[in-house]
């Protein structure tokens, strides 16, 4: 399979289940991948989304999680936590099929970690145990917002 981005999808687990983002213009799951729409704006779309990103991240200071270097392609489905409302509803807020940027960290000085996940318009840190398990939201919020023209703007 080609792919947009370059990544060797030989080398992916799940590359049994992906349809190749060449062939599907960007939607290897059936949505879309946040990667293959940077990568087709232009060479350096990618790394300055990822630098916007990890500012954004940076920005919300919270004190014991790690320091945020890197963001990898993350499929919704293994970031997809369900987590507990108030009101006792379950829901998940990413689409299983897409794909976004996010990363794992550790929580200083405990066993739990944090998850971190964006796209292009949100961002969100979540706080749980192994395997996603007693999750808790600690940030979901919009971190650009985007002009009738098309334009993005912080």
């Amino acid at each position: 399979m080609k792919s947009i981005c370059g990544i060797d999808c030989t080398n992916c687990e799940l590359c049994s289940t992906c349809n190749g983002c060449a062939a599907t213009e960007g939607q290897p799951f059936g949505a879309e991948c946040l990667v293959a729409q940077c990568c087709k704006k232009g060479k350096t779309a990618l790394s300055e989304l990822k630098e916007k990103l990890i500012a954004a991240f940076h920005a919300l200071q919270i004190p014991d999680m790690e320091e945020v270097t890197e963001l990898n392609a993350l499929k919704g489905s293994f970031a997809n936590i369900e987590y507990t409302l108030p009101n006792g509803q379950t829901v998940k807020f990413w689409d299983d099929n897409r794909i976004y940027l996010g990363n794992q960290l550790h929580k200083k000085d405990s066993d739990r970690c944090y998850g971190i996940i964006a796209d292009e318009k949100y961002l969100m840190v979540s706080e749980y145990s192994g395997y996603g398990t007693d999750a808790e939201i600690i940030v979901f919020k919009r971190w650009n917002k985007i002009e009738k023209s098309g334009m993005i703007h912080r």
